[in-house]
């Protein structure tokens, strides 16, 4: 039974790795370019600290993920992943509109409803494995921080 949580646990952590990954690739010249000319707050993170942190935070979702889907199948277990499924999307969406369109705006709004669907997804992972929820708090804090952080380039661009 353990051998396949960890299974299940791996290819959730591959997939949101790679996806993520893809989502954040497809953007990476803008991040030398255009987002270079933009007004930042002095507290902005340097650009080499965010791939070891999507990159853990993509594991630890991943191996949240698994751990649901690992979970016999239930009404709860099912709008779980669904709840997963939808922000997953939304932080997938975020890189190519902010880096992709230079629609800061935008993106705000796409990282406000990711942070609501992020808490809702660590409410309904808490009922089902509370180890799951756990897995997604740092990521909900990280996400948190990257709202504020856009929300300030916008208001100073």
């Amino acid at each position: 039974m353990l051998d396949k949580i960890w299974k299940k646990m791996l290819l959730g952590a591959i997939i949101c790795f790679a996806l993520g990954t893809a989502s954040g690739l497809s953007t990476v010249s803008e991040i030398g370019s255009w987002y270079q000319t933009l007004n930042k707050p002095s507290w902005n993170p340097p650009s080499w600290i965010f791939g070891p942190m999507w990159t853990t935070l993509y594991i630890m979702i991943g191996c949240a993920i698994g751990r649901i889907w690992h979970l016999l199948p239930s009404t709860s277990r099912k709008s779980a992943i669904g709840l997963f499924i939808a922000q997953f999307v939304l932080n997938l969406a975020w890189s190519p509109v902010f880096f992709g369109l230079h629609q800061i705006g935008l993106a705000l709004v796409i990282i406000i409803v990711l942070v609501i669907g992020i808490i809702l997804t660590i409410k309904a992972f808490n009922q089902l494995d509370k180890t799951a929820a756990l897995l997604m708090i740092p990521y909900l804090i990280w996400v948190s921080f990257a709202t504020f952080l856009n929300y300030t380039i916008y208001t100073l661009n």
